[in-house]
């Protein structure tokens, strides 16, 4: 069985993308799909390449329980096109971004993550704000938003397999 991989990505890697690589490999492996499903997270801007989760985002993941002291920053990579079936951006500079440099033989799913969002009550939103500048209610909203559409995602890729 193919092992189906997915990237997610926002600017710095140390916000929105880390948290939706711990919620969606958190989910995954609730679903005993570890073996099936591969996650990682990367960003466009290479701010914070090596640096942990901001500690505001890792303080909002913990109070649900995911934990993200494991990962570290990282820039998205030509590579990453021929390793990812799923690359997932967090808003349109970000899916922008990843357009310019996608190879013209990819033959994965680049889109937005919200497209993969299931509750009514977020049908407005179409991405993933980002919670750096603003206040802690920000990262409990980006882990209400990422919880929904990981589940959307997942119900995709479960269905695919």
């Amino acid at each position: 069985m193919h092992k189906v991989s997915v990237l997610f990505v926002c600017l710095g890697n140390i916000c929105r993308s880390p948290t939706a690589h711990a919620v969606f490999q958190s989910m995954v492996d609730a679903e005993g799909l570890g073996g099936h499903i591969m996650v990682d997270s990367a960003g466009t801007g290479d701010w914070h390449i090596g640096h942990a989760p901001d500690k505001r985002t890792s303080a909002a993941a913990a109070e649900r329980g995911y934990q993200m002291h494991h990962l570290r920053a990282r820039l998205v990579e030509p590579q990453d096109f021929e390793q990812f079936d799923y690359i997932v951006a967090m808003d349109h500079e970000n899916l922008s971004n990843l357009k310019a440099m996608i190879p013209p033989n990819y033959q994965g799913w680049l889109g937005l993550f919200l497209d993969y969002s299931c509750d009514p009550q977020y049908s407005d939103q179409q991405v993933v704000p980002d919670p750096y500048y603003g206040g802690e209610q920000g990262f409990t909203f980006v882990l209400d938003l990422v919880e929904d559409a990981s589940a959307g995602l997942l119900r995709q890729i479960k269905a695919n397999l």
